[in-house]
């Protein structure tokens, strides 16, 4: 098997699931898009809700057509960082994080919270995987002038 079909398969799996929930966030606003972003408390839920989805349609074709890859991932980094953050954490500490709420869990605590961010956390390892195959350097680059 030619060394780069793993990650080929990771790319496509993590471009449908963020093109899949980019669409959603459109064609249910109200228990995916504003409405979810609202009942977690983050900012301007009208406005934020369709610029993410947008994002996450934009950035997930890029990774499914192989198009600026890196560059994607780290977009959806953001995107699925700042989901764990407003809706996994606080099932993590077991109460809100300032205004965020995030998801009612019936166990708090870090079992839980292993298992409410158990499909974040698989996007966030595959897109870290995608970033370091990419060739895209996010830190200093040394020996230049």
């Amino acid at each position: 098997m030619p060394r780069n079909v793993p990650l080929l398969l990771i790319r496509i799996l993590v471009g449908i699931v963020f093109i899949t929930e980019g669409v959603l966030k459109f064609l249910y606003p109200a228990e995916l898009g504003a409405g979810r972003f609202a009942h977690f408390g983050l900012p301007w839920p009208h406005l934020l809700a369709p610029a993410v989805g947008g994002l996450e349609i934009a950035a997930g074709a890029a990774l499914l057509f192989n198009f600026y890859t890196g560059y994607a991932a780290i977009v959806l980094l953001c995107i699925i960082s700042t989901a764990i953050v407003t809706t996994k954490l606080p099932v993590l500490i077991g109460h809100p994080l300032g205004a965020f709420h995030g998801v009612k869990a019936e166990h708090p605590g870090v079992l839980g919270f292993i298992h409410e961010a158990r499909t974040d956390l698989a996007m966030l390892f595959s897109l870290v995987a995608i970033l370091m195959d990419s060739g895209v350097r996010t830190g200093p680059v040394r020996g230049r002038r």
